[in-house]
């Protein structure tokens, strides 16, 4: 059943309709910085009381107050099969009865990987981690190591973690925060990192003309989803492997979000092969992790060869290759079929056109851009293709739609700068009722106040 739409919540409404996420709110700032433990979680760039989730289950979530929302976060992209789904609750408990952790090898870890390798073709070893900033950080560490060189160079609005070398310039949750680095980085941890805008060739050929000869690698996230979601250009891709190939730099692709939530083998499946060539390193995780804390980074056997024990590139983690985790990643990934992807696109494209046809017909400038099955609602009339752009959009007519979704009962995520996810799990009445909430969220985007 659809909830009748009310009036969006202000950003100092305290929403007296989820009383028991709101006494939840309290009782976390008293132990928690903020209340939440990611930032973007908080509702800063929304307004409101987030909502604390007791349950979930397929497309739905459940908050404490017991009322049900249609999920498009997906936990940011790991639940491509939706909430418990029963193969990977079978592989869970499976795994959990033979013991939570072991601290030496186990055959899963194993399984996982051999999953990962087949799947993306130029990846012929990975080394399994527990966050997605364990595993950009550990692959930058790799690239210096194989380089001899220490220089980094990423994009502006390109998220790769909270790791200190890498916040400068990023998306999503600094993005939402409208901070433009972090306290507490040393301005010598990011001394050996330069900012390019993404999308323009031009400008990092620019970089590399000056500096080449010091630059280790170039990171990139394959298709960016930290600042909404917003593809590489045409071309753009092979011409950063053009580039770094032409100065002896790695080029490392962060498929964080994009890796099996775009197609079977990610981003690189739907763009690749490059005529220059593949990335030399994949950072991977979430989908990969099937909603337990698992990510992984890969290449060929010869750059990872640089790893301890084999080489003297140092990494190492006590819950990496958890059994746990990697029974939840392999069943997952096993879920993604080839069937799965186009379900997927069709369930998207469902909720964007009518979204989109919503918008329109109140007036409300926007635009929707996609990485295969994830998409963003962009509050603004033109195209996004940097990070200055993705900043010029009318973010308080989306803190408005989205509180006149949730009240419809869709929960968005809670940023106009974050991607929407849709999972296999999405049925008729789901889709359905996110249809129903869209006129009324539109009419409250377009009505400031």
């Amino acid at each position: 059943m659809t909830s009748s739409p009310t009036t969006p919540a202000t950003p100092t409404d305290p929403r007296s309709d989820a009383p028991a996420s709101a006494a939840l709110l309290e009782r976390a700032t008293r132990v928690i910085p903020g209340g939440v433990n990611s930032p973007v979680r908080a509702f800063r760039a929304v307004g409101g009381t987030p909502r604390f989730i007791a349950s979930a289950t397929g497309p739905w979530l459940t908050d404490v107050d017991g009322r049900r929302y249609v999920d498009l976060l997906c936990s940011w992209g790991p639940m491509i099969l939706g909430h418990a789904h029963p193969d990977v609750l079978e592989a869970v408990r499976t795994a959990s009865a033979r013991g939570f952790s072991f601290g030496t090898p186990s055959e899963n870890e194993v399984l996982l990987a051999e999953e990962i390798v087949a799947r993306i073709e130029p990846v012929e070893q990975v080394r399994l981690v527990s966050s997605g900033t364990e595993a950009t950080m550990s692959a930058i560490r790799l690239a210096r190591g194989v380089t001899g060189r220490s220089v980094i160079v990423k994009f502006a609005g390109c998220y790769h973690g909270h790791v200190d070398a890498l916040l400068a310039a990023a998306g999503s949750g600094l993005a939402t925060l409208a901070l433009p680095d972090s306290a507490g980085v040393p301005v010598e941890m990011t001394a050996d990192t330069i900012v390019v805008p993404y999308n323009d060739v031009p400008a990092l050929e620019e970089v590399f003309a000056a500096r080449g000869s010091e630059i280790a690698a170039v990171i990139t996230e394959a298709a960016a989803g930290n600042m909404g979601v917003v593809p590489p250009a045409p071309g753009f891709t092979e011409a950063v492997r053009r580039v770094t190939r032409e100065h002896g730099a790695l080029l490392v692709s962060d498929e964080v979000m994009t890796g099996f939530r775009c197609s079977k083998a990610g981003w690189f499946g739907l763009e690749g092969p490059y005529a220059a060539g593949a990335p030399d390193i994949f950072t991977f995780g979430k989908v990969m992790g099937g909603g337990f804390p698992a990510a992984a980074f890969g290449a060929s056997a010869e750059i990872m060869a640089h790893l301890a024990p084999l080489g003297p590139v140092y990494q190492a983690g006590t819950l990496s290759g958890n059994p746990v985790a990697t029974a939840a990643g392999l069943a997952t990934l096993r879920g993604c079929t080839d069937d799965l992807y186009p379900r997927l696109e069709v369930t998207a494209r469902t909720i964007a056109d009518a979204a989109s046809a919503a918008l329109a017909a109140e007036g409300v400038a926007h635009t929707v851009q996609w990485a295969g099955s994830m998409f963003s609602v962009f509050f603004r009339e033109a195209k996004v293709t940097n990070y200055d752009e993705a900043r010029d959009q009318d973010t308080a007519a989306y803190g408005r739609f989205f509180h006149s979704m949730l009240e419809s009962g869709v929960h968005l995520p809670p940023s106009a700068f974050e991607a929407w996810f849709v999972s296999g799990s999405h049925d008729e009445e789901a889709v359905g009722q996110v249809v129903e909430a869209l006129p009324a969220a539109a009419r409250a985007a377009a009505h400031a106040g």
